[in-house]
């Protein structure tokens, strides 16, 4: 129970990370607000806590959109009298329409910005009072290892603003740390989740072939390191970047 008392706010509830997440911080003893723009999604997520025994509310929420997440937070720390803890784990990758600058939509940018980077500052702009409220909490925002990587094969939106996020993570950690609030970013490496649908078989045999430890991460991967995070066993961690990749970057990248 290294999480019991503790309510988690998690975006991107609906599937993959953030499923792994809510099911893990559950079975931890916290209380979880479920935001996800699929409600089906969210919801399936919310009755997997209730099943295995935990209490979980499901909010719908575009995070791209800042009245949608003031609203969504605030019905999450009324549904549970507050909240402990801000996991930013919503996101999108495109690869059918981010590319590199030079072929990439305006329309395509901003919209992956709104949701990967604006998301977790909304998150955290209407969040940190609850915080605050009590006592201080964990931050913890999902960067990737490619913000620390350049690809020939570039999505350069996805790219800008995981990395613009670790520039957000260490100023939150800095401004907020007299408030007993923590900030940290964890950057996963290749991970089998909805998100990578088009990997097939082979892709994801060369995948590993690359990675050290020669597997593809879990969902549960990244949740554990997420759960570390949250809890108070990481209480002296803040400003710091997690990579959870299997020894990608250690390899060489």
């Amino acid at each position: 129970m290294r999480l019991k008392d503790k309510t988690a706010l998690i975006t991107g509830a609906g599937m993959g990370q953030g499923r792994a997440a809510g099911r893990l911080f559950a079975r931890e003893g916290a209380r979880i607000v479920a935001l996800d723009l699929d409600e089906n999604a969210g919801q399936e997520s919310v009755a997997e806590i209730t099943k295995q025994g935990g209490r979980a509310v499901f909010v719908k929420c575009d995070v791209g959109v800042e009245a949608e997440v003031k609203q969504a937070v605030e019905a999450g720390a009324a549904a549970f009298g507050g909240l402990d803890i801000l996991y930013n784990n919503a996101g999108v990758l495109w690869r059918d329409k981010d590319f590199d600058v030079t072929r990439t939509e305006e329309s395509v940018w901003d919209r992956v910005m709104a949701i990967n980077l604006k998301g977790a500052a909304w998150v955290c702009k209407y969040g940190i009072p609850e915080l605050i409220k009590r006592g201080g909490g964990s931050i913890i925002n999902v960067g990737s290892c490619s913000a620390l990587l350049g690809f020939t094969t570039a999505q350069d939106a996805y790219t800008a603003s995981k990395g613009a996020l670790v520039s957000l993570t260490r100023s939150l950690a800095i401004v907020w740390a007299k408030d007993k609030i923590r900030a940290n970013i964890i950057h996963p490496g290749p991970v089998d989740t909805p998100m990578q649908k088009e990997w097939t078989d082979d892709i994801k045999k060369a995948i590993c072939n690359i990675v050290p430890l020669k597997r593809l991460a879990t969902a549960e991967d990244i949740a554990y390191a997420a759960l570390f995070l949250a809890s108070d066993e990481s209480s002296y961690i803040t400003g710091q970047e997690i990579i959870v990749d299997g020894g990608i970057m250690v390899n060489g990248g």
